[in-house]
């Protein structure tokens, strides 16, 4: 049995605290509290927590879309990005990016990205001014965006300059509402070995074995010696996006990859290698859930930001529910 770690239930803490906000995101939502879209990171929460927890002050991470999970574990307030979801002033963004486009420099955040891989080019660009700083860019993205031209003009180039910078796949078995394998030639890890980067497949729902990759692929790449792939192998335990009942799933793939929760892994490695109890890691959830209904509350209550008519007429949509009249 390995030493018990305060880190390793710290680990448990914030993925159970990702699965509850995005939980609650998809309440307000079916509410009305939040327009829009929303895309859900529930079952990937191994994948960004593993690799923020790796992360020194001068690293630099650019997410997707599905990104409330990637803001949560660098270190995004979540009162904040709660308020950001109900479009309130008091927002990480002041209530204007919604739930696709969240930024917040002062955690290393440069963009949660609407656009399909655009993570990718964000980060290597980063990487140029990172490689004098002694940091590390982090780009998170689907196994949908390796389909993409700039997905190879960006390995390449970081490959040739030996950017700092890790390219992290995301590989949830589908792009949208359709399984990579129909739309992908070869292994997906295959596209970065035939740039000789090195890469690795790895369980993405494992957070410590995510986390050991992560820091070796920080020290490997802050080192000079280039670019790092990985494709984790993870689920996403919802649709694509709020109107996705994924009927697409094959039969009992649900249930089969929920048996991999990565909060059941997590519990049962807490209790087998580390030695906490059910009552230790249920104390961590109640802690949870207590502050997740004040973080509720609190953004119900919050303000709307002041854009004029813009503002007013905004708020009458909201506190409609998104409907016209």
């Amino acid at each position: 049995m390995m030493t018990k770690s305060v880190a390793d239930l710290e680990l448990f803490e914030k993925m159970y605290l990702i699965r509850t906000f995005e939980e609650t995101v998809q309440s307000l939502f079916q509410k009305g509290e939040i327009v829009g879209t929303t895309h859900l990171y529930s079952g990937q929460e191994a994948v960004a927590t593993g690799f923020a927890s790796a992360l020194k002050a001068q690293d630099l991470v650019a997410a997707t879309y599905r990104g409330h999970g990637h803001a949560l574990a660098t270190g995004v307030s979540t009162q904040s990005l709660m308020d950001e979801m109900l479009g309130r002033a008091s927002g990480v963004c002041g209530g204007r990016s919604g739930s696709m486009n969240v930024i917040d420099l002062k955690n290393r955040l440069i963009g949660c990205f609407g656009i399909i891989g655009g993570s990718i080019g964000a980060a290597t660009g980063a990487a140029i001014s990172l490689a004098r700083k002694n940091g590390v860019a982090i780009a998170f993205f689907g196994d949908g965006a390796i389909n993409q031209a700039y997905f190879y003009e960006c390995l390449n180039f970081a490959a040739v300059r030996k950017l700092p910078v890790i390219f992290v796949c995301e590989n949830n078995l589908y792009g949208e509402y359709t399984p990579w394998e129909d739309v992908t030639a070869g292994g997906i890890r295959a596209r970065a070995q035939a740039l000789e980067v090195k890469s690795e497949t790895i369980d993405g729902n494992d957070v410590w074995k995510v986390q050991q990759t992560a820091l070796e692929s920080f020290e490997y790449s802050r080192n000079g010696n280039g670019p790092v792939f990985i494709e984790a192998l993870t689920y996403r335990f919802v649709g694509h996006s709020r109107s996705d009942p994924a009927k697409y799933r094959k039969p009992g793939e649900l249930d089969a990859w929920k048996l991999r929760d990565p909060l059941l892994i997590a519990r049962k490695r807490l209790i087998s290698d580390f030695g906490y109890t059910n009552d230790e890691i249920d104390s961590v959830e109640k802690s949870v859930n207590r502050a997740m209904d004040v973080v509720r509350e609190n953004s119900l209550k919050a303000p709307f930001p002041d854009l004029g008519r813009l503002g007013s007429e905004f708020k009458e949509f909201n506190t409609r529910g998104g409907r016209s009249k």
